[in-house]
């Protein structure tokens, strides 16, 4: 397994880049903007391909690199059900299961640093984001932080992963890089409390300043998404209303880019091709199925995704291809079923 950490001095943000082999799929875990180049670098370098980029949480204390990886390489971005940025390519939540070839995460919600926490546990490690820290726990005085939340968080669930589990998380401020759930039960001093009542006390006295980028970071931070307004006006998208009145032509098949876990626990739209965007630039190729199958039946290609952003993505890819008739679902899946729901009342 490639495994790499990485370090931002300025906000004393660490950053995770995986892949389970050099050449293959790579997933990278709280990206700083401003490390952008070095991260594509380091991927180039390792001939990687960059699939997914997730955030942990809404960050106060620097900018995300999600946007800037995504423009850049097309990779599927990806944070917890819970967030309120604009929109991702992905939203996970407890239990999901986060794939890359070669390589799982299991998706573990724990709120409390944030309403939108999540830690993301891989085989032997477990990456805490800002829930559990080495020798610390996060701040809960802000984005609808809540000690309390984050107490079960850490005791009910982090704690009981098993003791050699190695911790890493989004940040550290004494130069420390890796701890493990044994450590901490034993040396984090926020843990060392006799129960709730104690762990919430104890946060709500610490009287901390607010993150010194704090009122740049979070909005810029919900502000991610891709702008379909744009590939709208180019006249590539359709909306809901639009999308329902061609299922059925027989000049158009809509191709679903979701990943096989998103179909079954969302469902999909009847009749629609399952095509995982992932595998979107072979399929668009001569000779890959999406192009084959457009050059055989003269067929529009309409994409759709949970939220618009991977369609996006795919009908400029098939632009760039030659597909000059491919179109997207405007607000995806999410957006159909809004508009299925509201017709119905």
């Amino acid at each position: 397994m490639i495994f790499r950490q990485l370090f931002d001095a300025t906000s004393g943000t660490y950053t995770y880049l995986l892949a389970s082999r050099r050449g293959g799929e790579a997933l990278i875990v709280d990206p700083v903007l401003e490390k952008v180049d070095r991260y594509l670098q380091l991927i180039r370098e390792l001939d990687l391909q960059l699939v997914k980029a997730v955030d942990t949480h809404l960050h106060a204390d620097h900018i995300t690199g999600l946007g800037a990886l995504r423009d850049r390489t097309r990779c599927i971005t990806v944070m917890g059900e819970q967030s309120s940025v604009d929109v991702v390519s992905m939203r996970v939540a407890d239990g999901d299961r986060l794939t890359i070839e070669g390589l799982a995460l299991d998706v573990i919600y724990t709120p409390g640093h944030t309403d939108d926490s999540y830690s993301f546990r891989m085989d032997d490690r477990v990456f805490t984001g800002d829930t559990l820290l080495i020798r610390g726990t996060g701040r809960t005085d802000f984005q609808n932080g809540d000690a309390r939340a984050q107490y079960d968080s850490i005791f009910n669930r982090l704690l009981r992963l098993p003791d050699e589990t190695l911790v890493f998380p989004a940040h550290d401020y004494k130069g420390d890089t890796v701890s493990t759930i044994g450590e901490e039960k034993r040396c984090n001093p926020r843990l060392q409390v006799a129960g709730v009542h104690d762990y919430v006390a104890l946060m709500n006295g610490l009287n901390l300043a607010n993150p010194k980028m704090m009122d740049v970071a979070v909005p810029a931070n919900m502000r991610q998404g891709l702008v379909q307004q744009t590939i709208a006006r180019r006249g590539w998208s359709v909306t809901p209303d639009e999308a329902r009145a061609l299922l059925g032509a027989p000049g158009v098949v809509l191709v679903d880019l979701r990943e096989r876990g998103e179909r079954e626990k969302h469902g999909c739209i009847p009749g629609s091709l399952h095509a995982p965007y992932r595998n979107l630039q072979e399929n668009l190729e001569p000779g890959g199925m999406l192009h084959e199958l457009v050059q055989a039946t003269g067929k529009r290609l309409v994409f759709y995704c949970a939220f618009g952003e991977r369609s996006a993505m795919a009908v400029q890819a098939a632009q760039d291809a030659g597909l000059a008739t491919a179109c997207h679902l405007h607000g995806g899946l999410a957006a159909w079923k809004q508009a299925e729901s509201a017709a119905a009342q």
